[in-house]
């Protein structure tokens, strides 16, 4: 069972004693493995270790414990016992909470990296003391971790599914449909224009399904269900190199376990099962 996550980006006043340290050398983070288990990094700062910290920063609490983001200096030897491991990787083998925390660590330390200067004036900006946030002193533009949001839909038609093939995914995975959010659309929109653009079809009773934080680079994917209300499918040929109803006993092969995707396509395939064919 995961532990409670308290965020907060005020660091205490007093280190006091070990910490959690979503550690990232190049994008991927430093951590122990146990066998095929990776723990986080646990000192209360990693120059403990010898490592050299390029910037730091509060994440909140985890079961009581405090919480670090940090970035490493490059091609540092990991302490013994330790290595690096992409975040994709890490992802698969820690609980959601923890992999909430290891998403929100990288995007901060991205943030923070790409921020230091103002994008109107070019001046140095500053850390805000009473939120996550950077502004520029001279003309107080203010800038915060961006979040993408980006909607996904799962279309069903009786006991089927329309799964599609991404250009440059060869034959070896299909998922449900997905796209940016475009400015002033709201999401129920972009679900109805995404599905239009990429397959062609029609669909109805949009249902809200659930929504996941996909740190690559700083997605917030929101899913959906629908159903289909005509038209034939046609891949764009842009993005949707292949799109197609799979019954739900002979689904092709789909995304890992840890992409809401497919926890989407596995909760509504069940739900179809039931369905008399």
């Amino acid at each position: 069972m995961s532990k409670h996550y308290q965020p907060h980006f005020k660091a205490p006043p007093q280190r006091g004693g070990s910490a959690l340290w979503f550690a990232f050398d190049s994008g991927k983070i430093l951590v122990r493995m146990e066998g095929e288990s990776p723990s986080l990094l646990t000192c209360v700062h990693p120059t403990d270790h010898g490592l050299e910290v390029i910037q730091e920063h509060y994440l909140g609490t985890y079961g009581g414990e405090h919480c670090y983001a940090a970035e490493l200096a490059r091609e540092q030897i990991p302490p013994n016992g330790h290595t690096l491991l992409g975040l994709r990787d890490m992802l698969g083998h820690i609980d959601d909470t923890l992999a909430g925390i290891s998403g929100r660590a990288a995007q901060i330390l991205e943030w923070n990296r790409n921020h230091r200067f103002c994008g109107r004036c070019g001046n140095e900006t500053v850390p805000r003391e009473d939120e996550r946030a950077r502004t520029c002193v001279p003309c107080k533009r203010t800038s915060y971790p961006p979040v993408a949001p980006v909607i996904m839909v799962l279309i069903k038609d009786g006991r089927k599914l329309l799964l599609a093939r991404k250009v440059g995914w060869g034959n070896t995975r299909y998922s449900a449909l997905a796209g940016f959010v475009e400015p002033g659309e709201t999401l129920e929109s972009t679900v109805i224009r995404e599905t239009r653009e990429e397959v062609g079809v029609e669909i109805k009773n949009i249902q809200y399904f659930g929504s996941q934080p996909w740190p690559f680079p700083n997605n917030l994917m929101i899913a959906f269900t629908a159903d289909y209300a005509g038209g034939p499918v046609k891949p764009d040929g842009v993005e949707i190199e292949e799109a197609t109803f799979f019954d739900v006993d002979e689904l092709p092969n789909l995304p890992p376990g840890i992409s809401i995707s497919r926890r989407m396509i596995n909760t509504v395939a069940s739900e179809l099962r039931k369905l008399p064919k």
